[in-house]
């Protein structure tokens, strides 16, 4: 085996957002009485020494890289992502966009096995949405269309809660074929992905397109991002998306959502709104929130495109709610950190999953098709879990071998 390149070192540890001194912290680095442990891996990284083969493991393992990466000769490109639709604030930094590459690598790589599994076992088929429209068709048609191929009900939408209401979208979306994924980090709380950074990706590929939604985003808006993702698959466009839309394509992606959870028309009498003061528009813009089923946010938004409220009080609205909403989260997480248990992991990481996912898993699995290793890189899990969240009969109890 050829010796690591030190810039590979250094490459693995950058993408994966970590500066020295995390790295070595996670590595297990220590000092020593001559110099620093993210010294130590300093001088790794410059071509002093040589890592160890357990060393490499770790690095393999915390920078989310396969061992054979760091043998290579060079760093390489970065890898193809898709578009980039975001807006992004001025205090993004380098470890954020490492954060955000290393998601979306990770998500690839789930979705290419998922479809390499589907190709063996002679189950891939493409679906006909998928790229289907053009945006010159116009976002009402797209809409249309949408709302057609899932079977979309509004009145269903709107009858339960957004939890409920979220459930329902997300089961008709995923009975289409598309994957719906909740994640916010890389695997743990230091690693979470703020709203800002990204709130959804549409992955679109005709065989097994993905949609992740942003889960440390408010769950009232899981709904409006996961139809503004589904339009991306609908148009064959695979990119990131953020929070703010600023972009032709991001507008039209956020005019098909608004149109299906709040068709045109439904607020006509908010005609009175224009010129009113902020504390009117904002009480009105709880009440259709809470009787549409939709964030606070995605109401302002829907306000201002129909021409209702200005683009001055839509930003001023917006950034009240959202203030709203920061405080709220941070009052939650501060009543909860000192609560014993939580809920069960299993059933929090199946519904981060979905059922599409963890149910084709389960399938496979169960049939030998799908190796615990294999279906632990799928679903984002330890080997050992993978029978635990899926529910399938251990290894063994089918007549293949996993």
């Amino acid at each position: 085996m050829p010796n690591v390149n030190p810039d590979v070192l250094r490459w693995a540890r950058e993408t994966a957002g970590l500066d020295l001194h995390d790295a070595a912290k996670r590595l297990g680095i220590s000092d020593t009485r001559a110099i620093a442990g993210p010294d130590r891996l300093a001088a790794l990284e410059k071509g002093d020494g040589e890592p160890s083969r357990p060393l490499l493991l770790k690095m393999a393992q915390h920078y989310r890289r396969p061992l054979l990466a760091f043998y290579l000769p060079a760093p390489p490109r970065r890898a193809e992502r898709g578009e980039d639709f975001r807006t992004l604030p001025a205090e993004y930094g380098q470890r954020d966009a490492a954060l955000v590459d290393a998601l979306l690598r990770d998500l690839r790589a789930r979705q290419e096995m998922v479809r390499s599994l589907l190709e063996v076992e002679d189950e891939a088929k493409e679906l006909p949405f998928v790229g289907s429209f053009d945006m010159s068709g116009g976002s009402k048609q797209l809409a249309k269309a949408i709302a057609q191929t899932l079977d979309f009900d509004i009145t269903q939408f709107r009858r339960g809660g957004r939890n409920e209401a979220f459930a329902y979208l997300r089961d008709l979306a995923e009975r289409t074929g598309v994957f719906v994924l909740l994640i916010g980090n890389l695997g743990s709380h230091h690693s979470t992905l703020d709203v800002e950074l990204f709130r959804g990706v549409a992955l679109a590929d005709p065989v097994t397109p993905f949609v992740i939604i942003n889960d440390q985003d408010s769950e009232a808006a899981w709904s409006f991002t996961l139809l503004h993702e589904l339009a991306h698959v609908w148009i064959g466009r695979t990119g990131i998306s953020g929070a703010n839309p600023s972009t032709a394509i991001e507008v039209f992606c956020n005019d098909v959502a608004g149109q299906i959870l709040m068709p045109d028309g439904e607020a006509l009498r908010d005609d009175a709104l224009r010129g009113a003061p902020s504390d009117q528009v904002i009480a009105r813009i709880r009440q259709l929130a809470e009787t549409w089923q939709v964030s606070h946010s995605a109401v302002a938004y829907k306000l201002f495109r129909e021409g209702s409220v200005s683009r001055d009080v839509w930003a001023e609205v917006s950034g009240i709610f959202r203030r709203q909403w920061l405080q709220n989260r941070a009052a939650a997480r501060e009543r909860n950190k000192d609560i014993e248990g939580g809920p069960d992991y299993y059933v929090v990481r199946r519904h981060r999953l979905g059922n599409r996912l963890v149910g084709l898993s389960r399938r496979m699995l169960a049939e030998g098709a799908l190796s615990p290793s294999m279906a632990g890189r799928i679903l984002g899990v330890k080997p050992t879990n993978v029978y635990a969240l899926t529910g399938a009969a251990t290894a063994g109890a089918s007549g293949r071998a996993a």
